[in-house]
């Protein structure tokens, strides 16, 4: 998977929007109309941005990541202050092209993979001769239903 797109969060910027304190179930039947349980404003950037001056966006582009949930032009939200850890879906920098994989350190064999979360594609190995660099991690996807 692809990332074909790179940008910076306006962090100066607020989305508020309102938040009611109803929970709305995903099972049968109509939930009751929210309107007057509204009790707050939502900042979605307060919402989803640990760290504004290190967080960006990405459009993504292919199919290797479906089951992890990420699909062929959602946005990505990418901080790239916080530290990959085994099993983050990263963005990382790999011989001259930015993708999209899960972060894999094999304890067993002491090697790095960036693993495709579809069965379609082979894991990759990661080797001290490749220009390889974890440059954010995953935080947060944006895709429309």
């Amino acid at each position: 998977m692809k990332v074909t797109e790179i940008g910076i969060f306006a962090s100066d910027k607020h989305l508020e929007l309102p938040l009611t304190s109803i929970k709305i179930p995903c099972g049968t039947g109509f939930p009751s109309p929210a309107d007057d349980y509204i009790e707050e404003r939502l900042d979605l950037n307060k919402l989803l941005i640990e760290h504004p001056a290190a967080t960006f966006y990405a459009r993504v582009e292919g199919d290797s990541m479906i089951d992890a949930g990420i699909y062929h032009d959602d946005i990505l939200i990418i901080d790239k202050a916080k530290e990959a850890k085994h099993q983050n879906v990263v963005v990382a920098w790999i011989n001259g092209e930015f993708t999209v994989k899960t972060y894999y350190i094999d304890p067993r064999l002491g090697k790095l993979f960036l693993v495709p979360r579809n069965d379609k594609y082979p894991p990759q190995e990661v080797t001290p001769e490749m220009d390889f660099t974890i440059w954010g991690v995953v935080t947060y996807n944006i895709h429309k239903l």
